[in-house]
């Protein structure tokens, strides 16, 4: 059997593919190429380590170079790592997410096992004060217009 040349696998191919769907996919990466290719500008972010105790601050164009970038500089294993926005922990899964994200926004990195958990210190701070009122009775020299208190 002779091998096939290029274009006789090309015209083969378009035998199986109709018109319409190549040019659905022709269009369809033009216009991912326009809508992804010029917005992928660099941009700052604060990471964190799971922690909280590590903080940097990244500049990434991509989810994959931001990831790549934390591995590196958290000292971390590239394969199994997460992002989350450290406010509530969602995650930032997907490169169309991560571009919607506005510059400087806190992010967390977190390694295979490791679990997002609220800030306790944020919650302290915000959390609002409870005063205690004490019902204590003081003697008559003690307390206030008291009989030792100066006229």
């Amino acid at each position: 059997m002779a091998p096939l040349s290029i274009q006789s696998g090309v015209k083969y191919a378009r035998t199986l593919l109709p018109e319409t769907l190549l040019r659905s996919v022709s269009s369809v990466h033009t216009t991912i190429s326009r809508h992804i290719l010029p917005s992928a500008q660099s941009r700052c972010f604060k990471v964190c380590s799971s922690s909280r105790r590590r903080r940097r601050g990244l500049e990434a164009a991509s989810l994959d170079e931001l990831l790549e970038q934390a591995a590196r500089v958290f000292m971390l294993s590239c394969h199994f790592l997460t992002v989350v926005l450290e406010e509530d922990g969602t995650p930032v899964d997907s490169e169309e997410f991560f571009q919607s994200l506005p510059s400087n926004t806190p992010l967390m990195v977190l390694e295979k096992g490791e679990m997002w958990t609220q800030n306790k210190v944020l919650r302290v701070i915000f959390a609002p004060f409870r005063v205690k009122t004490l019902n204590r009775s003081f003697p008559a020299s003690v307390s206030p217009g008291g009989p030792d208190s100066p006229s």
